[in-house]
């Protein structure tokens, strides 16, 4: 199938397939005229891609991981287990910063309605100290 064809069924932008072919994580043959030519075996390869762009992994994760897929062994399946475990980890280490910026800034409205209820005790035009 030609890469419209491949992008409408993986429901992806032909950017997309062009992307992931950029980076390694597909691959196509062409065409004499130069197009580009999929099998059915790349919808699923492609849905499969999008599932790890939606977990969070970067496309040099995604190469790392695709081993498994390609050539699935104990040897890949440990890796990629130990790779997404490092991901996972890296996504808990910037969730744990997400959470004390949130609490930070909840300190500062805390702060700033204190202070607004100050305002409002003090009456229009009258000194404050």
């Amino acid at each position: 199938m030609r890469i419209g064809e491949l992008a409408t069924r993986a429901g992806v932008s032909v950017r997309s397939v062009r992307y992931y072919e950029e980076q390694g994580l597909l691959t196509s043959t062409r065409s004499t005229s130069g197009q580009r030519h999929y099998t059915d075996g790349e919808v699923e390869r492609v849905t499969f891609i999008q599932r790890l762009y939606a977990a969070g992994l970067s496309s040099r994760t995604i190469a790392e991981l695709l081993p498994c897929v390609d050539a699935p062994s104990e040897e890949t399946s440990d890796a990629a287990l130990a790779r997404m475990a490092q991901e996972r980890d890296r996504l808990s280490g910037h969730i744990a910063d997400l959470i004390r910026t949130r609490d930070a800034l909840d300190g500062l409205m805390a702060t700033a309605r204190a202070h607004r209820e100050t305002l409002r005790a003090v009456p229009a035009g009258s000194p404050t100290l």
